[in-house]
């Protein structure tokens, strides 16, 4: 089993695959204005095994694409669409953040909660743009620092991982540079991290080494044992930043 499988197995029984919460999706939703809007069309790019997918299936009046590049995730996003009898507003789509079937000024809303960096937020505000209708509503999570300094084991540690990794003045800026106009933003709270992200996870770690006796593996869950540490001892400043924004017409 490969390092993509081991992640695939690992968060695939997660609830999410990375912070956030219902509550924080619904604040973004009231932010957007959306809601009352009728027969929208919405993408939800690297859904996992769709969270938000649902919330958004349930709280707009939408036809909801759950895109994600893991076919694995998608299975199990839509025993839980139909198990929650939504499976009519919502459909899958397995394709690559970077390479989106959809027509140009097609969407009236692009959501993303904690999976653009898998492209880098400048790189896909710029590409999922022209997606959208002119006024089309683009809502994505993205790591971003809380202040203007830090510890330097966090600094080392997330610009390693992630060197787009910037305040939310400059990601603001990036959204305005690129054609929209930012309408609401705000930091996800450390409940998205701990009790629906990080908990759930740590609480796999036993049975999934269980299941993986492998090198692999051990690695894998430590470096994730790390990443939480670091957090629980950091979190005031780092987390991940709600941007929601328009798309400006051309």
């Amino acid at each position: 089993m490969d390092d993509l499988d081991l992640l695939i197995d690992l968060h695939r029984t997660a609830e999410r695959q990375g912070p956030g919460s219902d509550e924080a999706t619904r604040q973004a939703l009231a932010l957007s204005g959306l809601r009352g809007q009728r027969a929208l069309r919405v993408a939800d790019i690297g859904c996992g095994t769709g969270a938000a997918t649902r919330v958004l299936a349930q709280d707009l009046d939408a036809q909801v694409m759950a895109v994600d590049v893991l076919p694995q995730f998608l299975e199990v996003l839509k025993a839980k669409a139909e198990n929650a009898g939504l499976s009519n507003r919502i459909e899958t789509l397995t394709a690559s953040m970077d390479d989106l079937p959809f027509a140009h000024d097609s969407l009236d809303a692009i959501w993303s909660e904690g999976a653009i960096y898998n492209i880098g937020f400048e790189a896909g505000i710029k590409a999922w743009r022209p997606l959208l209708k002119p006024g089309g509503v683009l809502a994505v999570s993205e790591l971003t620092w809380l202040t203007k300094t830090r510890p330097q084991e966090l600094t080392d540690h997330w610009t390693q991982e992630y060197p787009q990794v910037a305040t939310a003045a400059e990601k603001i800026a990036q959204l305005q540079a690129a054609g929209y106009v930012p309408v609401g933003y705000f930091p996800l709270g450390h409940d998205c991290w701990m009790e629906h992200y990080y908990s759930p996870m740590r609480a796999r770690f036993s049975a999934f080494l269980a299941q993986h006796d492998t090198k692999a593996a051990q690695a894998l869950v430590a470096a994730e044992r790390c990443e939480i540490d670091l957090y629980e001892r950091h979190s005031d400043y780092v987390s991940y930043g709600f941007y929601i924004a328009r798309r400006l017409p051309d």
